[in-house]
C-alpha cells in the first residue's frame, strides 16, 4: 500500500479508501460487507469512508460491526452529516456515532454541498458548522471537511464563505476522473485552491459508479492510475466485492505516476465522450442529490431568519 499525508494534518492515509456507499447496497450482504472492509485493512487500506444517509444507516451500521475487534484502531474513519443546521447536524452526528460504535469519528465532513445557499446556512450562527466546532472541541471529531459533486463553482464559493469565518477545511472531497478534467472541472477549478491552501484532497467518482467505463473509452486500471496521478490524499473507490476490491489494490500495486504523454492519450480518447458531462450525470442531473429528494435532512432554516420572512 502506498501511504500519502492529508493537508497539514500529519495523517498518513492510504491512496484508496473504501467508499461506504456500496457496503449497504442490497446486493451486498451484511457478511460480505464486513469481510470487504476488514479484508481491505488487512491489505493496508486504512481510509473508511460513510454517510450518515448511506441506505438509511445501513453502511454505517455495517462498518461499525466490521471496524470490531481491534480494526477500529488501524483506520482513519470518515463520514458525513447532511444538516444545515446546528440541531440537526448535531443530531445525525450522535447518530453516525452510535452506528459506527465509536466514540471519535476522524473526519467528518458537510456532505453534498451543491447549493450556493449551502455554505450560509453551514457558517451561520445556528449552522451544521458550529455543531461539528463544539463536537470537535468535546472530543467527539479530530477534523472537518466538505463534500460536493455538483459544480467547481460552489466548492470555491463554499472555501470563500469559510474564509470569510476564518475557517480552514482540513479536507474537501470531490470528482476527480479523465472526463472531469472536460467538463465543469474540479481539476482543473478547485485542485489548484487546495493544493495552494495545503488542504487534503479527497477524490471520488474515479469510475463514477462504473458509468465512465460505459463509454468504452477507458479501463478501470486507468481510471484509478490518472486519478492517483493527481495530487490526491485519498482516491475513495466503491467496494461491493471481493473481486473489486483485488482490482483496487492491483492498481494501487501496478501504480506509477503517469507520463504526460500518457496522461494526454487518456485526455485524447475521453474528450468526445466527455463534452457533454453525459457521462457524469452526479454533474447533470439531480439523480445522485439525495438532499434534494430528502430536504429534511438539512434541517430547518435559521429561526431569526424565517421570523424574518414572515414579518
Amino acid at each position: 500500500m502506498i501511504y500519502r499525508t492529508l493537508g497539514t494534518t500529519n495523517e498518513k492515509v492510504s491512496v484508496i479508501g473504501v467508499g461506504g456507499w456500496h457496503l449497504g447496497l442490497p446486493r451486498v450482504s451484511e457478511q460480505e460487507s464486513v469481510r470487504i472492509v476488514r479484508s481491505a485493512i488487512d491489505r493496508g487500506v486504512n481510509f473508511m469512508d460513510n454517510c450518515w444517509d448511506y441506505s438509511e444507516g445501513v453502511s454505517e451500521t455495517r462498518m461499525g460491526r466490521a471496524l470490531r475487534d481491534g480494526y477500529r484502531d488501524k483506520v482513519f474513519l470518515m463520514t458525513k452529516i447532511d444538516g444545515r443546521s446546528k440541531k440537526e447536524a448535531a443530531r445525525q452526528l450522535d447518530e453516525s456515532l452510535k452506528r459506527l460504535q465509536v466514540d471519535m469519528i476522524d473526519l467528518v465532513q458537510h456532505h453534498e454541498v451543491l447549493r450556493f445557499e449551502d455554505p450560509h446556512r453551514i457558517f451561520d450562527e445556528e449552522g451544521a458548522n458550529q455543531a461539528l466546532l463544539e463536537a470537535r472541541a468535546a472530543g467527539k471529531i479530530r477534523y472537518l471537511g466538505f463534500t460536493g459533486h455538483k459544480d467547481p463553482q460552489i466548492h470555491l464559493h463554499m472555501l470563500k464563505v469559510a474564509g470569510e469565518h476564518d475557517f480552514r477545511f482540513d479536507a474537501v472531497q470531490m470528482p476527480l476522473n479523465v472526463m472531469d478534467a472536460h467538463f465543469r472541472s474540479f481539476e482543473k477549478l478547485v485542485l489548484p485552491e487546495l493544493v495552494k491552501e495545503k488542504i487534503g484532497l479527497l477524490g471520488m467518482k474515479s469510475m463514477a459508479n462504473g458509468i465512465l467505463l460505459k463509454s468504452g473509452t477507458v479501463t478501470a486500471i486507468e481510471c484509478l492510475h490518472y486519478a492517483l496521478t493527481l495530487p490526491t490524499s485519498v482516491v475513495i473507490t466503491g467496494i461491493d466485492s471481493m473481486e473489486v476490491l483485488d482490482q483496487a489494490t492491483q492498481a494501487v500495486e501496478s501504480f506509477r505516476p503517469l507520463s504526460g504523454a500518457e496522461v494526454d492519450d487518456l485526455l485524447a480518447r475521453t474528450a468526445e465522450a466527455a463534452m457533454s458531462g453525459y457521462y457524469e450525470p452526479f454533474k447533470t442531473t439531480s439523480l445522485f442529490d439525495g438532499t434534494a429528494t430528502n430536504p429534511q435532512w438539512l434541517g430547518e432554516e435559521p429561526k431569526r431568519l424565517q421570523d424574518l420572512f414572515s414579518k
